[in-house]
């Protein structure tokens, strides 16, 4: 028995993807939002479903066109599409208009339509940067501060979009719901080329691009973890306004590099064995502005307690371990390494 429509903006994107196929799982109707739609066939092709399971619909987080027909008839709205970062943006708002307004554009098309509820996916970047300290421990309570150094666009997109949206619902979204997921860096298996900038780190570790491993570290979350997080949070009655943090273990890269050695055997012989010094780090930035650009995560520990998504959504993620296991075997049989 169909159980209704949902909507899923950015279709194309690699937590979008596990997400349409969760729900199609579930007997949900559903309808995703691409760009382009001649790269609808390679959409589908790339999700392994037909036509006739996923429809497509053509829409621009920066343009009105198309939302409203988007959002038509739609129960629910799984909002995934934002701007990624490649490389350094010359201007911040080319990162930071797009999420904020194509929030917006979101929400007033779904408020219009009568969805009852839309998940939007944000970040860890909205709650853990603007560190006062080298380590420390954050929750749904916490906001990144836009007016530390090291907020750098992508963080100032994902705070702003999240807070734009949420400034929203209060003040014009009375009979409609909305939650937010707040993933930490993605890792899982791919399902093609069109994967989260977060496997980057592990592409460099795995194809021998790093010498070393600086002193950079991340809390790690499965995709497929979080697209259950999405599913659970669109359903769940009671959730309105809640914010979850869903991130696992904090990991250095020296440690995503040993678990890589340890469990790829020769496939992992690229990844560097070495460290990279701080000071080395620093000096690398003055020259290099991808470097420069997260030069203040150097030696920051963010530690996400996880405790009220597992709480509220029964969500248990699994290791860490498990994560970047599957996610470089399946770079590695996708042909993204060369190992």
């Amino acid at each position: 028995m169909d159980k209704g429509r949902v909507l899923v903006t950015g279709a194309s994107g690699y937590i979008a993807g596990f997400i349409i196929q969760d729900l199609l799982a579930e007997g949900w109707t559903v309808r995703g939002t691409i760009r382009n739609l001649a790269k609808a066939d390679a959409v589908r092709a790339a999700l392994g479903v037909s036509a006739d399971q996923l429809e497509l619909a053509a829409a621009d987080l920066m343009s009105d066109a198309g939302w409203d027909a988007a959002v038509a008839s739609c129960r629910f709205i799984q909002h995934i599409a934002s701007p990624l970062p490649v490389g350094v943006p010359k201007d911040e708002n080319e990162l930071i208009v797009p999420a904020r307004d194509g929030a917006l554009r979101v929400l007033r098309a779904a408020k219009a339509a009568g969805v009852e509820r839309v998940v939007m996916t944000s970040s860890t970047a909205a709650i853990c940067y603007g560190m006062t300290r080298a380590s420390q421990i954050f929750t749904e309570a916490d906001w990144s501060d836009l007016t530390s150094a090291d907020t750098y666009a992508y963080v100032k997109s994902k705070t702003i979009a999240e807070r734009a949206a949420r400034d929203f619902m209060g003040r014009e979204g009375a009979g409609m719901e909305f939650v937010t997921i707040n993933p930490g860096m993605v890792l899982g298996p791919v399902m093609g080329g069109d994967f989260s900038g977060s496997l980057v780190v592990l592409t460099k570790l795995l194809d021998g691009a790093l010498p070393g491993t600086p002193r950079f570290g991340f809390p790690i979350v499965d995709v497929r973890d979080i697209a259950a997080a999405h599913l659970t949070a669109m359903t769940t009655p009671g959730l309105d306004g809640e914010r979850f943090l869903c991130a696992g273990k904090f990991l250095w890269m020296r440690d995503i590099a040993d678990i890589l050695k340890s469990r790829l055997g020769d496939k992992a012989k690229r990844v560097p064995s070495r460290n990279i010094p701080d000071w080395l780090v620093r000096l690398l930035s003055r020259f290099d502005a991808e470097v420069r650009m997260v030069l203040p995560e150097l030696g920051r520990e963010r530690i996400c307690d996880a405790s009220h998504a597992r709480e509220r959504l029964g969500w248990v993620p699994r290791p860490p371990e498990e994560s970047i296991t599957d996610a470089a075997r399946s770079l590695v049989a996708h042909g993204l390494v060369k190992a």
